[in-house]
């Protein structure tokens, strides 16, 4: 059992529970809600650079 950051929430979740994950450019990305899944979808670039910027962009999925 793992924890990972939701990348567009910034919600941490289980990568053997979570509602939803994407693969992008040979890395797995999981969801807290199928929401954020298609959030990152329409463009990943966004939440990855924030990601490793660290300044989490906050958006109300759940």
């Amino acid at each position: 059992m793992a924890k990972v950051k939701d990348v567009v929430c910034g919600m941490w979740v289980d990568t053997e529970t979570a509602p939803a994950k994407t693969e992008y450019k040979g890395k797995t990305y999981y969801f807290c809600a199928p929401g954020c899944k298609v959030a990152f979808e329409k463009d990943p670039e966004k939440y990855i650079k924030a990601e490793e910027s660290h300044t989490h962009p906050r958006h109300r999925c759940c």
